[in-house]
Order: structure tokens, then sequence, then C-alpha cells
């Protein structure tokens, strides 16, 4: 898989222009090799938005329905990856 040829699922990748610090860059470079290094920082971009639209999905729960516990809170994290695991794509935030 070449840089710029990540995808999400089943759809086109898109080319982007990102900024980041030489040395986030460098240390990812080391960790994954120049090919890789779109795929990394698409990975953990999407482990980020997924935790943001968890997060948030919780917190709108709570408002509505009380506290959730730890254990649930861990519970919903780990349906919530699987869920999306299965899918092979997600949806954006509304």
């Amino acid at each position: 898989m070449s840089d710029d040829s990540y995808q999400i699922g089943e759809g086109p990748a898109t080319r982007v222009s990102l900024s980041l610090p030489e040395g986030t860059a460098d240390a990812i470079r080391k960790r994954v090799g120049k090919r890789e290094f779109s795929a990394f920082v698409a990975a953990a971009l999407e482990r980020e938005l997924r935790g943001q639209i968890l997060d948030e999905y919780l917190a709108d729960y709570e408002r509505r329905h009380g506290q959730v516990s730890e254990q649930e809170q861990a519970r919903a994290r780990q349906v919530f990856d699987e869920a999306f695991a299965e899918e092979g794509q997600w949806p954006t935030a509304s």
C-alpha cells in the first residue's frame, strides 16, 4: 500500500495536507516506515474520532438516563469497537 492510498472501508481515499511537529513525523517514520505513514496517521485519527463520538453518545445518554458506571462505559466501548469492526466503515458525527 503506498503512502497515499490508505482507505477506510470501501470508499476511495482523499488526499489531504497535514502539518505535524517534525519530531512527531520522524517518530512515526521510524516506527512504521515511510510507506505506511499515511495508514498510521489515518488509523490514529480514526481511533480519536471514534472515541469522541462515543464520548458524545455517553454524555447524551447520561443527560437523559443518569450516570453510567465505569463498567458500563467499558462495555459500551467494547460494543462500539466491535460494531465498527464488523461494518468496516463508520458514519461521521453529525
